[in-house]
């Protein structure tokens, strides 16, 4: 099982709550499964203070259930929630676009392109989990150029849901047009126009509708409505 090293600076909590965060993503932990304190305590080298801790945090988010007596289990995908998610994030993000129009350096739109680059090899060479960390990567330099990085934190924290189908979509669907949105998205941001920036955002948070055939089609056992 493949454990995420601890950043330095990194406290015991904040190192459980990201491990246990991308273990969810990746489908280690796989919806319905069941989270041993314990396990993961030894596993990260952590007392299980931490470890539960994360778990309430996780909790709170609804992808954890906490059940007293029996223990805690990662919740199924319920397509209400990942919805609710993406709208959280939708929010945010055509903001955000429209702040990194204004405030976008040349040092700033060499990183965004050099990212996409880099997410191009990742893509032709079919390695979704490297893409998925460089498309959060991309997304996380948005709200820095923006200035909105508090804000980057919270959408984050209410995110996972849609992020756990958006490892997916990378994992089944062929014709991906997430790095051609990067691309799209970093032109119109470099040349200040907001209205096709916030338009790319748009059609880019809504790929999940486009894929969602074929991400029920290899994860249906996964979802709390059976894909209805």
């Amino acid at each position: 099982m493949h454990t995420a090293e601890r950043r330095a600076g990194e406290t015991s909590r904040e190192y459980a709550l990201r491990s246990l965060r991308e273990k969810i993503v990746d489908l280690t932990l796989a919806p319905g499964s069941f989270v041993s304190e314990n396990e993961l305590a030894q596993e990260l080298g952590l007392s299980r203070t931490p470890v539960r801790e994360a778990l309430n945090a996780l909790a709170r988010t609804g992808i954890v259930q906490v059940i007293p007596q029996k223990g805690s289990f990662v919740t199924m995908i319920d397509p209400e929630r990942v919805e609710e998610s993406r709208f959280i994030r939708a929010c945010l993000e055509y903001a955000v676009v429209e702040l990194c129009c204004d405030r976008i350096t040349p040092a700033d739109g060499t990183e965004l392109q050099a990212n996409v680059q880099t997410q191009e090899f990742y893509l032709v060479h079919r390695m979704p989990d490297r893409l998925l960390a460089l498309d959060d990567a991309f997304h996380r330099t948005l709200y820095e150029i923006a200035g909105k990085y508090q804000a980057y934190q919270l959408m984050k924290e209410y995110s996972i849901h849609f992020d756990r189908v958006r490892g997916m979509s990378l994992n089944t669907v062929r014709d991906l047009k997430i790095v051609e949105d990067h691309k799209r998205l970093t032109a119109a941001i470099l040349r200040r126009d907001k209205q096709e920036a916030r338009h790319v955002i748009e059609v880019h948070l809504a790929r999940y509708a486009f894929d969602r055939s074929a991400i029920l089609h290899e994860y249906r056992k996964y979802f709390a409505s059976a894909g209805s």
